[in-house]
């Protein structure tokens, strides 16, 4: 198949998450699955959803053209069990991420280790897409950011840092989400903001950055 253009972000599936209708101690919830298709001609997952959803991703993937195997790199934006549950569909890809961890078969790669937050790893040959570490929700949290994409602009492929559209005006929903340090995923969420035009959050679908929202990110960020 021919690369693109541009590199594609598709989000394959937009994730939710909400009270359970029947009891109110219990939570629904699966992430958003992205599949970004690189210039170079690489394919790559973000978050794969629950492990009760491989049907579902390889139909997903197939509408696209594709089967796992031509998955090059997983990427789990972090451990939990709705963002890494397919994970078992793409043993023929190069390296899986999870979190700060990255991993083929039994052999561990040095990976975002150094401590230094601002740490990136390129992903694809062109240096346009990278994977770095937004702590908050976890404190293995990471975001993949996407430049010269088909949207003309950068997008950040950001898991739980952003819970969905509405986290922006309303912080309460990340924060009620869990947050391992609330400080940090503050600092990370107007990081993000200046360097994107677009966010895939974890459980909601892909929205654009404006003026008003970059400036709501930046005063949450100087209260921490």
């Amino acid at each position: 198949m021919t690369a693109p253009a541009k590199n594609q972000v598709i989000v394959l599936q937009p994730g939710y998450s909400h009270e359970d209708e029947n009891d109110e101690t219990a939570m629904r919830a699966n992430c958003t699955c992205t599949l970004i298709r690189c210039r170079d001609g690489q394919n790559i997952i973000v978050d794969t959803m629950t492990a009760w959803d491989g049907d579902l991703l390889q139909s997903l993937l197939r509408h696209q053209g594709l089967e796992v195997e031509d998955i090059h790199v997983v990427v789990c934006t972090h451990g939990h069990s709705d963002h890494i549950g397919c994970n078992y569909l793409f043993k023929k890809a190069r390296i899986h991420m999870v979190g700060a961890c990255a991993s083929n078969r039994d052999l561990y790669f040095d990976h975002l280790s150094s401590g230094d937050i601002n740490e990136k790893k390129q992903l694809d040959t062109n240096g346009e897409v990278v994977v770095k570490r937004t702590p908050g929700h976890t404190l293995s949290c990471v975001s993949v950011i996407v430049q010269s994409t088909q949207l003309g602009g950068t997008v950040g492929i950001a898991g739980d840092l952003f819970e969905r559209r509405e986290d922006v005006e309303d912080d309460s929903i990340w924060r009620n989400a869990g947050s391992e340090d609330e400080n940090s995923q503050r600092v990370e969420r107007s990081k993000m903001g200046l360097l994107c035009d677009h966010i895939v959050p974890g459980h909601g679908p892909m929205f654009p950055l404006t003026t008003e929202m970059r400036l709501k990110l930046k005063r949450d960020a100087e209260l921490s």
